[in-house]
């Protein structure tokens, strides 16, 4: 370390020192209000005295770069290995002769430091002119002056940001320094290697508060809603993680996680409590069976509703333990125990079952009459039990493929031996392009419990059936290719599997799918394989077959259902019925169409003999709307026509609203027709009617729910309950299940301003 060259007039004085030949570089190391004094440096309305320069023990070596807010600003750096000429100073990018006088300070900079925020200036009582910073958090006052610049806001920031007021907890600096890294303890031995104070930038949130209970509820239902095992939170690394985030924060205990997953679930139900009680119609129950490997089974139940606002819900009831979840006896006492829970005995309209057994029929009639004598069901219960179209879709599609599984397994074995080296890929890519084969489908080996992915794979084969035929000729290692008959029986389910395909994405392209979706799908797809089983080829014929018989099942079960929910939209009505029955039943269509109106009709009856609670408002209007109709006016001349009016409303009663509504002319098919809001528009047209509409448009025509895959095996039927949750307590099962579902809806915690609390999970 050497003497800067002593010019008497050079800029740097008397105690003035720089280490490995200094020089200093920057933007504006001496522009404007700053400069170099004595033992001070200077910039801007800041002055680093002596030591705060460098940092306690923190020492300048070699060719090491200090980069601190504090005392660098913008693009300025203090480069050490640089020379400092003794009369000469760096001034923007130029070098100055050490005579020049530093310009004049023209203005003062405004105050850009955080720590004001922190810190209010305070006068030195009986000293004029001199003024100390107080903290306004533990109220220790520090030297300040802004006018001589003889102390800035480094010491100042640094009592904050490196946790040296008392007022900031220790645990704070911990988390500080964590995240900042780079920090070593050589147990006294040497210097401790810190990070550059670029890294203690103030971020706001160095007095942030803590709430232990808040983390942990935020914990809990971080594990609810991904499925985490409860004793994770005994997992090493999972402590050591939350130990580095927050040190105060308390890892609980497998018990009292349970218990925080509970609390998450009782508050949730109580919300939906709140919303069910408030619900217009009436609610439709999806019931799903679940097995365990041991002998006791679960059942979920979810409602759907329309409410007030005619937007649709579906929501988990509750995930409950049974002795025999297929048992009719069982489920029965599981929806009745359910609708008490709830409040909702007098509310149910329909139940849809995933079960696919041969005995449904007498399943459904043994269930109605369980729930008919304690609950008041609508139509006499003949819309009372309601088969998922999703499963039916699935066990049809497994058909298929089971009919030709023999073929499958050759294709997979085809592909297996063609993807097993680039080699053997390149060699089918050219037999390929030989054959001039058109496609540009991409092998794939399918997921054996997403029959879509078979049927995606079956019809890139076919594509590639030739060149599958020619590797076999021309490679000895090859003999997997099917023979031109399967490849016939893999054409033939083709076409037919498009069908279940096709109807599938339709309703899964659905944002809001409403009951009267369904009918659609339904109608056409039993016509399709009604006249398929009448096709000339026995192989398409044999295939088709075994699809319709299994379908049939399903139209006979549901198409009044499908039928109903279809006349309540506008675009449609009864005539989409009349038309598709005809198609189906030809000469009969009439005795079948009879039957959809008369069920209409009487499902009419049974809600105008209900009060309409929930449309009073509208009610009212309509009836405040009649009365003034036919409110007799008086001195206008015209009593006796008004006597008149009234002879003919006595002798010709008006329309129903119903037969109303199915005289009017169909609303136009458009692209983003919304059948909800059509309603919401029409209830004070159609009070009893919509109150009808919103309880048939709420049932529940598929298990899967919006959003979700008809494709996947694990969205309907029986379920398998993993092991891990098997050993659960029933009411922690039902809790994690229910609440999960819940957290989907529940609206996002509010944002809190930096500060007032520390990092939290979204």
């Amino acid at each position: 370390m050497g003497e800067p060259n002593g010019i008497e007039n050079a800029m740097v004085h008397d105690n003035e020192m720089a280490v490995g030949e200094e020089m200093i570089h920057g933007n504006e190391m001496a522009d404007g209000n700053e400069m170099i004094h004595g033992d001070e440096m200077v910039q801007g309305n800041e002055m680093v005295h002596g030591d705060e320069m460098i940092h306690d023990d923190e020492m300048i070596h070699g060719n090491e770069m200090i980069q601190v807010e504090d005392m660098i600003h913008g693009n300025e750096m203090i480069h050490v290995n640089d020379m400092v000429n003794g009369d000469e100073m760096a001034h923007g990018h130029e070098l100055v002769s050490a005579e020049v006088t530093p310009p004049t300070l023209t203005r003062r900079r405004r105050k850009k430091s955080l720590v004001w925020e922190h810190f209010t200036i305070e006068p030195v009582p009986g000293e004029r002119g001199c003024q100390r910073a107080c903290c306004n958090l533990c109220k220790a006052t520090f030297a300040y002056s802004s006018g001589t610049k003889i102390a800035g806001t480094s010491h100042l920031k640094r009592h904050i940001t490196l946790g040296s007021c008392p007022m900031i907890k220790n645990q704070e600096r911990k988390m500080a320094l964590h995240s900042a890294g780079g920090i070593t303890d050589n147990d006294g031995e040497g210097t401790a290697e810190r990070p550059t104070k670029r890294r203690y930038r103030y971020t706001g949130f160095a007095n942030a508060t803590f709430d232990q209970d808040r983390s942990s509820s935020y914990l809990a239902k971080l594990i609810i809603l991904h499925d985490y095992p409860l004793h994770i939170v005994q997992q090493p690394a999972f402590t050591a993680l939350t130990e580095s985030l927050q040190p105060r924060f308390r890892v609980a205990d497998v018990d009292t996680m349970e218990g925080e997953v509970y609390a998450v679930y009782q508050k949730g139900k109580e919300s939906l409590l709140q919303s069910l009680s408030s619900m217009p119609g009436r609610i439709s129950l999806t019931i799903g069976l679940w097995t365990t490997s041991q002998t006791l089974g679960y059942v979920s139940l979810a409602g759907q509703f329309i409410d007030t606002d005619w937007k649709v819900h579906r929501r988990m009831l509750n995930f409950m333990m049974v002795s025999s979840p297929h048992s009719e006896n069982a489920l029965s006492e599981a929806i009745s125990s359910s609708l008490t829970d709830w409040n909702l005995k007098d509310k149910l309209f329909t139940i849809t079952l995933d079960n696919d057994c041969s005995s449904h029929d007498i399943y459904s009639a043994n269930l109605r009459d369980h729930l008919s004598n304690k609950n008041n069901l609508m139509l006499k219960g003949q819309l009372f039990v309601v088969r998922c179209y999703a499963n039916i879709l699935n066990a049809v599609a497994h058909d298929v493929i089971a009919s030709i599984h023999g073929v499958i397994y050759n294709i997979r074995e085809s592909i297996k031996f063609i993807k097993a080296s680039s080699a053997r890929e390149e060699r089918f890519a050219e037999i390929a392009l030989q054959l001039e084969i058109p496609s540009t489908k991409t092998l794939c080996l399918d997921v054996t419990t997403q029959w879509n992915t078979t049927y995606l794979m079956l019809l890139a084969a076919l594509d590639y059936r030739q060149a599958f035929t020619t590797l076999e000729t021309c490679d000895d290692n090859y003999n997997e290719s099917p023979s031109a008959e399967d490849w016939k029986r893999v054409e033939a389910a083709c076409n037919y599997l498009k069908f279940l395909y096709d109807s599938a994405h339709s309703i899964m392209a659905a944002a809001n799918p409403t009951s009267n979706l369904f009918f659609h799908e339904a109608w056409k797809l039993q016509l399709e394989l009604s006249n398929a089983i009448t096709h000339e080829d026995q192989v398409f014929s044999s295939i088709a077959k075994e699809m319709h018989e299994r379908f049939d099942k399903y139209w006979k079960d549901c198409n009044l259902v499908l039928a109903i929910a279809v006349v309540m939209d506008p675009r449609f009505k009864m005539k989409l019925v009349e038309f598709s029955y005809s198609k189906i039943y030809g000469v009969e269509a009439a005795k079948y169409v009879k039957v959809v109106d008369d069920a209409l009709h009487d499902l009419y009856k049974d809600y105008v003999a209900q009060p309409l609670a929930s449309t009073g408002e509208a009610n009212k209007n309509a009836s405040a709307n009649n009365n003034t109709a036919a409110a007799p006016s008086t001195g206008d001349g015209l009593l006796d026509f008004d006597m008149y009016l009234s002879e003919i409303a006595i002798s010709q009663p008006s329309k129903s609203e119903l037969e109303q509504y199915l005289d009017e002319a169909l609303t136009p098919r458009i692209q983003d027709f919304e059948i909800v809001d059509w309603w919401k528009l029409n209830t004070l047209k159609f009070p009893t009617l919509s109150k009808m509409a919103r309880d048939i448009l709420a049932i529940p025509m598929s298990m899967v729910s919006s959003g979700g895959s008809i494709f996947s095996a694990a969205t309907t039927g029986s379920r398998m309950l993993d092991d891990y949750r098997s050993s659960l307590r029933p009411e922690i099962v039902e809790a994690l299940f229910c609440a999960k579902d819940w957290l989907q809806y529940a609206p996002p915690p509010p944002a809190e301003a930096p500060g007032s609390a520390g990092v939290k999970l979204e």
